[in-house]
């Protein structure tokens, strides 16, 4: 077997972290199925794979949103900037 080293940003390991212990493993073993998936699929199966998890996350992002009457307005700088002010 072998082993092999990933540079990734914080957010996105502490994600992935998050991930991993909701489903009870750890992030190799995601990292490892990902790999094993891609590598055992055609590419058009790995197409649907890729898919089929967008629009797991576009529905609970849907979910979660909540109704609008009022058309969505930009953002103003100061709302932009907000969050880094704090």
């Amino acid at each position: 077997m072998k082993n092999i080293t990933l540079k990734i940003d914080d957010e996105t390991y502490r994600k992935a972290r998050i991930r991993a212990a909701h489903e009870g493993t750890s992030v190799s073993m995601l990292v490892r199925g990902f790999l094993v998936s891609l590598a055992s699929g055609t590419e058009a199966e790995t197409q649907q794979r890729i898919v089929a998890a967008l629009q797991e996350i576009y529905a609970e992002a849907d979910a979660r949103a909540t109704p609008r009457n009022e058309p969505l307005r930009p953002l103003t700088r100061e709302e932009i900037y907000a969050e880094r002010l704090r």
